[in-house]
């Protein structure tokens, strides 16, 4: 799912446990844009801070030459993250379809050394009269992606034709063939689990990151 936004990147130390704070349910319900109040939709329980519950972030990626692991093999890295959600004004596709959306920046730190290795941007999109959520999404691998899925506040999000955007370089060493999100909140907590569909080395491999997170703020 997910990754997202400013201040709160600076933070790089673990994350603590700390006891969940009493926040507003719809943060978003009253958020003012261009003189309209907007409706976000099921986007707006996510709009806020969230930070890694501890013990629960495990990333699954090809292991790299001279790994302990080896060139490809399976690479498990548990990890904390902090993700910033900012809602985003509203927009009109083809004079007909209406969108809403918010921003996130997510930076993910390994748990064993504390080191930023991951770091994405995107937008989550909703289409209301559709019924329907987009996430699009970038990484500093010079990939990008659009998934798409019903809104809900479980949402499984998967890309389609020509959902993925890659330089050559990637599409002939580590091609990114396809990424499907499943993505739940219940109050204060948010869990996502990303599956990515690699060719890499020369073989296919399912690159996973799962994680659970609580709100901090709105």
């Amino acid at each position: 799912m997910f990754k997202v936004i400013a201040a709160a990147v600076a933070l790089a130390a673990p994350i603590a446990a700390t006891s969940t704070p009493a926040l507003a349910a719809n943060p978003a319900q009253s958020i003012i844009i261009n003189g309209k109040v907007q409706d976000y939709g099921p986007l707006a329980a996510l709009i806020g801070t969230w930070k890694t519950v501890p013990s629960t972030g495990v990333d699954v990626a090809p292991g790299q030459t001279g790994s302990d692991v080896g060139k490809g093999g399976k690479a498990v890295s548990p990890f904390y993250e902090i993700i910033t959600i900012t809602p985003n004004i509203p927009d009109t596709n083809n004079s007909a379809q209406p969108l809403i959306s918010v921003f996130y920046h997510q930076a993910i730190y390994r748990t064993t050394n504390n080191h930023h290795f991951h770091d994405q941007i995107g937008y989550l999109t909703y289409d209301k009269t559709n019924n329907l959520v987009y996430d699009t999404s970038c990484v500093p691998r010079a990939v990008c992606f659009v998934a798409e899925g019903r809104a809900g506040n479980t949402m499984t999000l998967t890309t389609k034709s020509q959902g993925i955007a890659q330089t050559q370089y990637m599409v002939h060493n580590d091609s990114t063939n396809s990424v499907k999100i499943t993505l739940a909140v219940s109050g204060n907590t948010l869990k996502y689990k990303y599956e990515t569909h690699l060719f890499v080395y020369g073989k296919p491999f399912d690159h996973t990151d799962e994680d659970t997170l609580t709100k901090v703020s709105d």
